[in-house]
């Protein structure tokens, strides 16, 4: 009986054993999984990016994550803005610029991981909001008339020190001839995307702002626009730079930012393809004012 006692302690003590074990594999495989789904968390990749992609960008964001799984964090600003914070070592893995030269400048101090790539054109546009006295042209005709006969009180750019749209306002409006005129009446922003407010809110008469911003539903509801010629200003091609540090995320978003699902919605938000452009490959003289 003392036998039989002593053998089933054992069975017992081995059905134990074998249920710690078990157990402990479980513990080692949950502990597994959440370890990957933190890292998987952990791994949102930060994109700094230029104020004339608020609207384009989070469908693109939105389709990646939808194909990838992954997830990305994108901050909008100013291209002049952003180009110091990541000198000053703020922490993007990814950094898509309104223009090429910030972009260059990054990749001309090491900053980044490789020399980047072009990934759409821009264009700008007049936009004139419901009850402005001025008109919509795209040879900004009725701007110098307005300027003339005291119709145009504001007039809304982006900061051309900081924001590539800017410098491009400064551009074609030199290239119509009416930048010293037009300097006092002046509004800017500190980006694209705050003059495109001040023209539709109507604390400006008109400005010219990106045609992408335009191209959004809430904005094309609130005025009239006329697309501006790109021979009255540098091309404004945009480049993106992968950033020292960048993780996995940030790699597979910057890949899928040049494929053709990311194409189309840029396009439909007025952007043109790199591909084949000429002011993707090589600069481009802005052709010199009438007169």
């Amino acid at each position: 009986m003392a036998r039989r006692a002593a053998n089933g302690r054992c069975a017992l003590i081995a059905r134990c054993a074998v249920i710690g074990r078990r157990a402990a594999i479980a513990a080692m495989l949950a502990a597994a999984l959440l370890v990957a789904g933190v890292a998987r968390a952990a791994d949102v990749a930060s994109i700094a990016a230029a104020s004339n992609l608020q609207f384009a960008l989070p469908e693109i964001a939105a389709a990646f994550e939808r194909s990838t799984g992954r997830h990305v964090r994108v901050s909008f600003g100013s291209s002049g803005n952003f180009r110091r914070q990541i000198a000053d070592g703020a922490p993007f893995e990814l950094f898509l610029s309104a223009d090429t030269g910030y972009a260059d400048a990054l990749v001309r101090e090491r900053r980044t991981i490789g020399a980047g790539a072009v990934y759409a054109i821009g264009r700008l546009a007049l936009f004139v909001p419901d009850g402005s006295p001025v008109r919509a042209d795209p040879a900004l005709r009725d701007v110098a008339a307005a300027l003339a006969d005291h119709r145009l009180r504001k007039f809304a750019i982006a900061n051309p020190e900081l924001a590539p749209y800017g410098r491009a306002a400064q551009q074609a409006l030199e290239h119509a001839g009416l930048w010293a005129a037009i300097q006092p009446h002046l509004v800017l922003g500190e980006n694209i995307s705050q003059a495109a407010q001040f023209a539709a809110s109507g604390a400006a008469q008109a400005g010219i702002v990106a045609y992408s911003l335009v191209k959004s539903p809430g904005m094309e509801a609130r005025g009239h626009w006329a697309l501006l010629a790109d021979a009255g200003h540098a091309p404004l091609a945009q480049k993106m730079v992968l950033l020292q540090g960048a993780g996995t995320t940030a790699r597979a978003f910057a890949a899928f930012m040049q494929s053709p699902q990311a194409s189309a919605i840029l396009t439909r938000y007025g952007f043109e393809s790199p591909a084949g452009s000429v002011a993707a490959s090589a600069p481009r003289a802005v052709s010199p004012p009438p007169g």
